[in-house]
């Protein structure tokens, strides 16, 4: 028996992914296939299991994305949850509710939470010197901050967090701090707010995760122990900042929750409405039951960068409610790389999930197998697409699939696809083959166990490479003709021993276990661990296919050429060419344009073009169809709500078809790259620009 078998119910959470932009396939190895592939063991074996995640949808990272886009925080999250969510369902993350935390359940709960410690007490309240923006009259979030991190001195630092070293900062430890939004150095200024008190929570702290040694990864309990070394401080669970949750008290009207207290509570809000939707207890899941934490197992799943806030602020927020149960592990990964350098969103060095699919259709399966087989466990590992080839090639095609198409071949040019047994059902002949197999399972389950899903998946091609060995020892194509009983039973351990490989397959390539279950004519596209898989005797089988395809060199030189071309384009530096000035005109003529401040109402592109959007725009004094050429870098949904500046006295002209009544004002820079020219602060439409 386990330790995982003592507990009655799982709640397992794989880490909110930002709703500001698309996944790409670090995100998956480090948080998402994982997690996927414990759920479903744990399913198969009939655990009681939700496995919970959601979009992450507040904080800076959402509104600076929405000021680069020129477009509304609730643009940007609608359009990039619906899309990361379409992402994982495509490639069988298995989520028993995929949330949000802009709903208004996760809102309620988050604030309950900072309620039920801010009446116990808990919270320091203090002011402090914060980075203010001068020219933009804001308190400055920390990742509205950059400067030089103080540890390893990367001059593109966060105020919360170094990206390239990981030490968590304050925004004052920032050498040589600049604004992101005006790029001049923010100014001091007070203000108030509420601090969780972690240096109180240490001594706790310590004692709870020195438990963890031998349990937890070395990486992640080392981690711990470093930040517990370097002596925890107070920090602040309020920002100023105007898009999240709203801090419920009334001295903080305009302050909003730190994403940091709110998004792991988004883990308990998505429950809720999962057993609001499935008619079930939730507090099961995530309370303690007759103050005991042996009914419940709750699991993170993470990447490295995530360890501080599974490990040691929200294990805190927890333990100073009250009534929820702990975490028993948090297996976060280490980081992946590809082909040599260092995955990165801001310089387009990634394999994007959903261009994945668009070009490489029906093959979620081979990327699930590749990325599992290197998965960064507890060191960072890589990605390259010569791998990919050889994995898929060598080891899906040559072992796995070139077995079953074998077995599969000959049972229906011997015997027509129908099984004919002896006694009521198909059984296991060969002792020696059960039991290889059976040492196959408990090293899978063991692996599993302990987060090591790389051994486990090794141990169920080992599983297809010992059917391979079996099938050419036993050579039924020669026997056949001098021996058809032992060619016939040769035949039927091979069935019995691809149940087995389909049955083990579900956790890892969940689309391929289906499609093998299919094949063997199984009644159901699952089987769970305890089950007894057995064909009945005059069994039919259906006709084989073949589950796998040779990936070509020029596929992979394709997409070889593809990060080749995103690399020049994210790194070459552009020269500038700047345009020689105009002739000068008189003030008269200048004060004969009447440029206005306006907010699109409506977008929808041009039919038969590439540039054209159709806009709706409330000018203040009128509501007018304007006709701009931005649809190649901005998507109809994107734009609505964002403010412009409208010359509203340009005659009207047709194109296509539609009269365009005016013209919206564009940055552009020297890569064609648009952005809307608006006011700085507030201004209602219709406001004068001079």
């Amino acid at each position: 028996m386990s330790q995982l078998d003592k507990f009655k119910r799982y709640t397992i959470t794989s880490a909110l992914p930002y709703a500001n932009g698309p996944l790409h396939i670090g995100h998956l190895a480090g948080a998402y296939l994982p997690a996927d592939i414990f759920v479903r063991y744990l399913r198969l074996k009939k655990r009681d299991v939700v496995y919970i995640c959601g979009s992450d949808e507040h904080g800076a990272a959402i509104t600076i994305k929405a000021k680069k886009e020129g477009t509304t925080p609730q643009a940007i999250i609608d359009k990039y949850h619906h899309q990361i969510k379409d992402s994982f369902e495509k490639f069988g993350i298995s989520f028993d509710i995929y949330h949000r935390t802009s709903s208004p359940i996760h809102h309620d709960l988050s604030k309950e939470f900072f309620l039920n410690l801010y009446e116990k007490g808990e919270f320091e309240e203090k002011f402090s010197e914060q980075y203010f923006d001068e020219e933009y009259q804001q308190f400055l979030a920390d990742r509205y901050i950059v400067g030089t991190c103080p540890n390893c001195h990367n001059e593109n630092a966060y105020g919360d967090q170094c990206e390239k070293c990981g030490t968590s900062l304050n925004p004052t430890d920032l050498i040589n701090p600049v604004s992101t939004l005006s790029g001049k150095t923010p100014v001091l200024k007070p203000t108030k707010h509420w601090y969780l008190p972690l240096d109180k929570y240490q001594p706790w702290l310590e004692k709870w995760i020195d438990e963890k040694e031998g349990e937890w990864k070395v990486n992640v309990f080392g981690q711990c122990k470093s930040w517990l070394k370097s002596g925890l401080q107070p920090r602040s669970m309020t920002r100023d900042l105007d898009w999240g949750i709203d801090v419920p008290l009334e001295e903080a009207k305009g302050k909003k929750l730190y994403v940091w207290l709110d998004a792991p509570i988004g883990y308990v809000s998505a429950t809720k409405q999962w057993a609001i939707d499935n008619n079930k207890d939730w507090q099961l899941y995530w309370k303690k039951q007759q103050n005991t934490e042996d009914d419940t197992c709750l699991i993170h799943f993470i990447g490295k960068d995530n360890i501080v806030f599974h490990c040691i602020i929200f294990p805190s927020v927890l333990h100073a409610h009250g009534e929820y149960v702990l975490p028993y592990n948090v297996p976060a990964n280490e980081f992946l790389n590809l082909e040599g350098d260092k995955l990165s969103t801001s310089r387009n060095h990634a394999v994007w999930l959903h261009e994945y699919l668009e070009e490489f259709p029906n093959k979620q399966d081979e990327l699930r197998y590749v990325l599992t087989s290197i998965l960064p466990e507890t060191s960072d590992s890589e990605f390259t697409w010569k791998d990919y080839q050889a994995r898929v090639n060598n080891e899906l095609v040559a072992i796995l699939g070139n077995y079953i198409n074998r077995v599969m071949i000959l049972m229906h040019k011997f015997y027509e696809g129908k099984i004919e047994t002896s006694g009521p059902s198909l059984e296991l002949t060969d002792a020696a083959l059960n039991e290889e197999i059976g040492k196959g399972y408990d090293e899978l389950a063991k692996a599993l166990e302990e987060f090591k899903f790389r051994q486990g998946l090794q141990s169920v091609i080992d599983m297809a490479r010992l059917g391979n060995r079996y099938l050419t020892e036993k050579e039924p194509w020669k026997t056949i003709k001098t021996e058809p009983e032992s060619a016939k039973e040769a035949l039927h351990n091979s069935l019995v021993l691809i149940g087995h490989l389909a049955t083990c397959l579900q956790v890892f390539l969940p689309a391929t276990a289906k499609r093998i279950f299919h094949m063997l004519n199984w009644p159901v596209d699952t089987i769970g661990f305890e089950e007894e898989l057995s064909f009945l005797n005059e069994h039919q089988l259906n006709k084989p296919e073949l589950l796998f395809e040779k990936i070509e060199d020029e596929v992979i030189e394709k997409q070889l050429q593809k990060l080749q071309a995103q690399k020049a384009a994210a790194t070459q530096v552009v020269e500038a060419v700047v345009a020689p000035a105009k002739e000068n005109i008189s003030f008269e003529q200048f004060a004969g344009l009447d440029i206005r401040t306006g907010t699109i109402l409506a977008a929808e592109k041009v039919a038969k073009t590439k540039k054209l959007l159709k806009l709706t725009i409330d000018t203040g004094i009128d509501q007018r169809t304007v006709v701009s050429g931005i649809a190649e870098c901005y998507e109809p949904e994107a734009v609505v709500g964002a403010k412009v500046s409208i010359l509203v006295n340009l005659e009207p002209r047709d194109i296509k078809g539609i009269t365009s009544q005016g013209m919206i004002l564009m940055a552009e820079n020297a890569e064609g790259k648009l952005s809307f020219v608006a006011p700085a602060d507030e201004m209602p439409d219709g406001s004068i620009i001079r």
